[in-house]
């Protein structure tokens, strides 16, 4: 199927990536033969840093062509200082990106989507630009896509105010970077996994279930030292996927660290893909203390194991030097102080 242009152009912040602006990218997709994306912003705005625009363009439209524009990279392009938002004039930005077209993109493009009323006067820039360098270039023709917002009622603006509460209007990959990762420790019938239930009921969110204990079942309670390493993964993947579908908080039931401690308990070493993975940052971490009755379910250790991990937890969150809350009482006590946390 032939399309309406050889090239098309959508340029934004994406601060963040919402509905309004796939919108946009996809009509564009629809229409051109080849699409280009250019994102920039300065000042950047907290949780839409260059990199994280990066990737959610890259896993929501890997068939374009994207470059997003920081002050690390800008003189690197050869395209001089970093425009700011606000001082530099409105020529000023139209000139710059007339000259990624030429320069970065290699391309005079026919046509620049978007949703502002300020995209006549842009493509009639970008005509004028282009013109001078090939007197015979056709022109920018401006597609306007639902500029009353009416298909998605989004702006940055408003979705910056309050992201939790416009999560609607964002694709899970870009909200999952807006959403704070809760991880639990602990030793074996210490309370994590009751804790991580109650938690995400509380919070009207998802919790991430501890996927070496359903493995291990799974295999008749028979591991090899490559298995840890796959559980590390896939605890790690089943993280990120829950991600984009949560609400505020991700309560995770466990960790790569505990599947190091398993992994070197059993072995006496680890892989160096579960070293690394062990590393994997939280938001927030929680050590559940040993300070409630032990449960012995036919699949746990004797109790003195409970010890000696919630030993091991101390001394290697110490060593990490990551900082960790404990939490200790029943399921009432242990609920309050994670509130406070929370909302403090």
């Amino acid at each position: 199927m032939s399309r309406r242009f050889a090239t098309g152009l959508v340029v934004g912040k994406f601060a963040p990536l919402h509905r309004g602006h796939e919108l946009v990218i996809r009509r564009a997709i629809e229409e051109c033969e080849r699409v280009y994306i250019l994102s920039y912003s300065n000042p950047e705005y907290p949780g839409c840093e260059p990199e994280r625009r990066a990737q959610w363009l890259a896993k929501l439209f890997p068939q374009v062509e994207r470059l997003v524009v920081s002050a690390e990279n800008c003189e690197a392009l050869g395209l001089g200082p970093m425009l700011h938002n606000d001082e530099d004039s409105e020529e000023s930005h139209r000139d710059f990106v007339a000259r990624v077209c030429e320069e970065v993109f290699h391309s005079r493009v026919e046509a620049v989507f978007g949703s502002d009323a300020y995209l006549e006067p842009f493509a009639e820039h970008l005509t004028r630009w282009f013109r001078w360098h090939q007197p015979g270039h056709a022109g920018v023709q401006a597609v306007v896509v639902d500029t009353a917002r009416e298909v998605i009622p989004a702006s940055g603006t408003f979705v910056r105010e309050d992201v939790h509460a416009s999560r609607h209007l964002l694709s899970p990959v870009v909200y999952a970077d807006f959403v704070k990762r809760i991880c639990l420790l602990g030793g074996e019938s210490s309370g994590k996994t009751t804790l991580a239930r109650a938690l995400a009921a509380e919070w009207h969110t998802a919790w991430v279930h501890e996927y070496g204990r359903e493995y291990w079942v799974e295999r008749g309670g028979v591991l090899t030292f490559d298995d840890l390493t796959h559980i590390g993964q896939e605890q790690c993947r089943r993280e990120e996927a829950a991600a984009g579908g949560a609400n505020r908080y991700l309560f995770c039931d466990t960790s790569p660290l505990t599947t190091l401690f398993y992994c070197q308990h059993e072995f006496g070493s680890a892989s160096p893909d579960l070293m690394a993975l062990a590393n994997r940052p939280y938001d927030l971490t929680l050590l559940c203390a040993p300070d409630i009755p032990f449960d012995q379910d036919g699949t746990r250790q004797p109790p003195e194991f409970r010890a000696l991990q919630h030993a091991w937890y101390l001394r290697e969150l110490a060593e990490r030097g990551v900082r960790y809350t404990l939490i200790q009482g029943d399921v009432a006590e242990r609920l309050a102080s994670v509130q406070k946390l929370l909302c403090d």
